[in-house]
């Protein structure tokens, strides 16, 4: 049912001011009569732009809307007869919260609030409530709109002042009398949200998590001064309108002005795009700094009266923000360079851009203006100077002088480059920075008594409080959660609660969430109180600091409300080896929390639909959930992008136009496999044009040889594989060949045979030139790559051989030689890097049968057992020692919650259960059970559309006889195979 089905009488509505605000929050009210007598139903249509919060008399009634493209706008409907007072007074209270800018789940659109209330009313079908001017209007004075970004890919960080603002503005009993009257835009079918279509998934789950201890207490002192600050949207100021990479030379600016001389500390906490300092004309040298990356610190000395710091703020900025911190051993202000800087201004400059590019997506790469080339945002500030030169830009030399300048006086010479900074991009405090950086810690012993804070229907904890300095603690909530955070507390006015979200500590070692700031500053009213957060976080651990203090604070509870797709945990798994059944609980746990409105790469980091990686995570959520509705609107939301790229984006809806070949491939992978697991013919039908779309255009890419040669994002695996972002890239043409195959089947389904078999063809012809031009006879393996110089890479991976042997390329002796790598890779082959990775090579073992399977067990035992050494509760994006972390031998992998990396979810019911499906909809089952070196195995399968297979084996008689049985619905036809060698017993049952 689309839009055309609902009569729409609403109207869009907001508030005065800019049409898309940056980081706002609004408040709507209504408050209407309901009758005594002949009302019945009561059913609320609901959307916004960016977010909302629904209340209905004071209750919380639900959160949206999904994610989904401005010009196809989700709505939701909820049935709110039962919270209604008839015969009174009733209010509809909507929280909307605005982005005012694109990310990697959002496309900017504008503010915009839109309800529909639709009734009976003696009888007679009503629509009892719309939006419309008369509903009251009122930025949310107690939320800070200057909070920094969170992420690149997400909002904004959250900073309530419970001192202005309360949530008693829900309640019926609020006055409203001095808010304003809402604005109305226009009726449904404006733009941007051209169409409205219903919400196509349930309603998310919101199920209170309470901690389980706290897992250390210090006394800390903070930093004098920290802000974070939005450089990108400083220098490039358009850039909120895309989430595309943006490239800029400039400088950032500030004065410190101190009553005397003194030594100060200069902390890069975050650099963003920081790449050198200077102090009154005097650049450090790479040496002044200490700390482990990205963390950087710097001794400075300050003269007497002003001192002129200049930033160089060059590189390819994402939106990773700045976290910046000042100490100093005397009292010290910082003050704006510019004697234009008004009341709306900060204390920041920028002197620039002396050049910028934006990256429309990977196909295109940077596009230069101004004749500025791009250049290595992450070398060494020596190896980018190189590259800065008067061939890179036309206004290098203005760029070279501001370069020597000492102080702020000598800045009216460059007036044409210089802007303030407005308040609304630099964030004072930043709660991140003063999570990570402290001027003085000292541990303390946790008091009993501090513990309640973590007991429901416990005593309130008292926070210890210490003179002279702040109380900080960490809560353990003992697993990996994604949702809101809610507390509650007894304080003194103005009392500041800063909470920090992380994922990972040990032995005194805390993981920060870097280019995450997972924070939120609550300041609080006199007296109780409690307040339920707006933003989704993801973490294990919380950081909690008492600051400012005037009396001791009582910690009455603090929970997450954990939110995920609405799932039921079908899917079991249990086994004679404990470290199995552990390997397939994260895996589940994992999942889960990775399903929200869509899936999610990881709850925490990004919350990010990666198209490629829920190929993979649609198949565990098979194995161990069976949920097909939050798949079939992944898949269904991926043809959108084609506004943005006719080679489909790898992440939706999002911002930045980015293009993973591979991810396109894993996309129609996903909706063939879907088919195949729903034999849905309806969705085979609607997704094949879709598919023939996007693999048409790259046939536009295939070579004079036949092979795909593309300007990409040409990624598989994090390892150092050979995978140029030009040129021929063997996995991906592998890949391809599969795709055209599963494309060829899906036509076939549909009715379409010429096309399915022009499509066999072309993965044919494919295959031929893979075998003909990326095969080494010398190492009798696939090459990585053809360089788009021509030249030959001289790479040899695993990866590349196991999406060869995968994807059926090789035949005969070569196909015999990439077996043998399957069970011993050459040890001078790159090596697999990730769990996303070793998926497929689990598949391509998978095809080997039971010997696949000794050496698929031995794996998961190897890499998914160290997640369990390190108390793992979720599966890490990385195995120990990627790229990005070798620098910090305690950093274990980025992400500590990746559902790409859930494998064993859906391999283990695979392939030891050995459940697998023989024909489209799981109408014929085999149950052919892979026992590796277990005694014992039993465990749950779900079936797609009703149903599930119960298994259970025990291998008996010194392990030469499996006794087998299985529990199927009557209507599902059922194939059991007894491995070979071994006798069986097998008992059926049906249910």
């Amino acid at each position: 049912m689309g839009d055309s089905a609902i009569n729409w009488q609403a109207q869009w509505i907001w508030g005065e001011g800019e049409e898309s605000p940056r980081n706002e929050w609004r408040c709507f009210r209504k408050t209407f009569q309901v009758p005594a007598e002949g009302w019945r139903g009561g059913r609320l249509l609901l959307t916004a732009d960016s977010r909302y919060v629904l209340y209905v008399n004071g209750t919380r009634v639900g959160r949206g809307p999904v994610r989904s493209w401005p010009f196809e706008l989700a709505y939701d409907t909820y049935e709110i007869e039962h919270l209604l007072r008839k015969g009174q007074q009733n209010t509809i209270s909507v929280l909307v919260m605005h982005f005012g800018l694109s990310n990697f789940y959002y496309l900017r659109g504008r503010g915009g609030l839109l309800v529909q209330v639709e009734s009976e009313l003696a009888g007679q079908s009503k629509i009892s409530l719309v939006s419309d001017a008369s509903w009251q209007t009122s930025l949310y004075e107690g939320y800070d709109t200057r909070s920094g970004r969170m992420s690149c890919q997400q909002g904004f960080a959250e900073r309530i002042d419970a001192r202005v603002w309360r949530e008693e503005w829900v309640q019926n009993t609020f006055d409203d009398h001095s808010w304003k009257a809402a604005s109305a835009l226009g009726v449904v079918g404006m733009e941007p949200w051209s169409q409205l279509v219903p919400r196509d998934i349930p309603y998310l789950t919101e199920e209170r998590i309470w901690p389980i201890r706290i897992e250390a207490l210090h006394k800390v002192k903070p930093v004098a001064w920290t802000a974070s600050i939005d450089v990108r949207n400083q220098m490039v100021p358009d850039s909120v309108n895309h989430a595309n990479p943006v490239g800029y030379v400039g400088y950032m600016a500030t004065v410190v002005r101190t009553a005397k001389a003194a030594k100060g500390i200069l902390g890069l906490v975050q650099p963003s795009c920081v790449q050198a300092c200077s102090v009154n004309g005097i650049w450090l040298e790479e040496s002044a700094y200490t700390g482990t990356l990205p963390e950087r610190y710097a001794q400075i000395q300050l003269k007497a009266g002003d001192n002129f710091l200049l930033f160089e703020t060059t590189g390819v900025d994402h939106g990773r923000t700045l976290q910046f911190g000042f100490d100093c051993e005397a009292t010290f202000e910082l003050i704006s360079p510019s004697s234009d800087a008004g009341t709306a201004d900060s204390v920041f400059i920028s002197i620039g851009p002396f050049a910028s590019c934006v990256s429309i997506d990977h196909q295109d790469n940077l596009e230069p203006l101004q004749n500025y080339q791009g250049f290595n945002p992450f070398s060494s500030v020596g190896e980018v100077k190189e590259k800065l030169d008067a061939d890179a830009f036309a206004d290098f030399a203005v760029y070279e002088e501001v370069r020597s300048l000492a102080s702020s006086s000598e800045l009216s010479l460059y007036q044409d480059w210089i802007r303030p900074y407005p308040l609304e991009l630099v964030s004072r405090d930043s709660v991140f920075a003063l999570g990570v950086w402290k001027k003085e810690a000292e541990t303390q012993p946790i008091p009993y008594s501090l513990q309640q804070a973590v007991i429901p229907n416990g005593s309130p904890a008292t926070i210890p409080w210490y003179e002279g300095a702040d109380t900080e603690f960490i809560i353990d909530f003992g697993k990996e959660w994604s949702g809101f955070l809610e507390f509650e507390v007894d304080a003194s006015e103005g009392t500041v609660l800063d909470f920090y979200g992380f994922e990972y500590m040990r032995d005194g070692w805390r993981q920060d969430t870097f280019d995450l700031d997972n924070t939120l500053r609550y300041t609080c009213a006199e007296g109780r109180q409690s307040y339920t957060s707006q933003v989704r976080r993801g973490f294990r651990y919380l950081m909690v600091t008492a600051r400012n203090a005037a009396t001791a604070v009582k910690l009455h509870g603090v929970q997450i409300w954990q939110s995920n797709y609405p799932v039921a945990e079908i899917g079991r798994f249990q086994s004679s080896d404990a470290l199995l059944n552990d390997i397939w609980q994260i895996s589940r746990h994992t999942t889960r929390l990775c399903m929200e409105d869509t899936f999610v790469d990881c709850p925490a980091y990004e919350q990010v639909f990666w198209v490629g990686d829920s190929r993979n995570e649609a198949l565990v959520n098979y194995y161990v959930f069976g949920a097909t509705d939050i798949v079939e609107r992944c898949l269904r939301l991926v043809p959108g992008s084609r506004t943005q790229s006719p080679l489909y984006v790898d992440q939706v809806p999002s911002g930045w136009s980015s293009v993973i070949p591979n991810w396109t491939f894993f996309w129609a992978l996903a909706s063939c496999e879907f088919y195949e697991h729903t034999g849905d013919e309806a969705f085979a039908r609607d997704m094949w044009p879709h598919i023939r779309y996007t693999l048409e255009h790259y046939e536009h890419k295939l070579d004079e040889r036949g092979l795909l040669f593309i300007k990409g994002w040409n990624l598989l695996d994090w390892a150092p594989i050979d995978q140029p972002n030009n040129g021929v890239v063997t996995h991906q043409n592998m890949i391809l060949v599969k795709t055209l195959r599963s494309a060829a089947g899906l036509a076939r389904a549909v009715g379409d045979n010429e096309e399915a078999a022009a499509y066999e063809a072309k993965a044919m012809r494919l295959c031929a030139a893979i075998n003909e031009h990326l095969w080494h006879q010398e190492r009798g393996a696939y090459l990585d790559c053809i360089h788009a110089d021509g030249r030959p890479s001289t790479v040899f991976s695993m990866q590349t051989q196991v999406i060869a042997y995968l994807c059926g390329i090789p035949e005969g002796e070569r196909a015999e030689q990439l077996r043998s790598y399957l069970f011993a890779p050459p040890a001078d082959f790159v090596q697999i890097g990730s769990p996303f990775m070793s998926f497929f090579y689990y598949e391509a073992l998978a095809k080997l049968g039971g010997v696949g399977t000794d050496r698929m067990i031995t794996d998961m035992r190897q890499h998914f057992g160290q997640m369990i050494d390190y108390d793992a509760t979720t599966c890490w994006e990385m195995y120990p020692n990627f790229k990005e972390n070798r620098a910090n031998p305690d950093m274990l992998t980025r992400s500590h919650c990746h559902a790409w990396s859930a494998a064993p979810g859906y391999f283990l019911g695979a392939q030891v259960l050995g459940v697998t499906s023989a024909d489209k909809g799981w109408r014929k089952v085999v149950v052919a059970p892979q026992p590796a070196d277990l005694q014992w195995a039993r465990g749950t399968v779900p079936l797609p559309r009703e149903g599930r297979i119960d298994v259970a084996w025990r291998l008996e008689e010194d392990g030469r006889v499996m006794r087998l049985q299985v529990w199927a619905p009557r209507s599902v036809e059922l194939e059991i195979r007894i491995p070979d060698g071994l006798d069986g017993i097998v008992e059926r049952h049906e249910v």
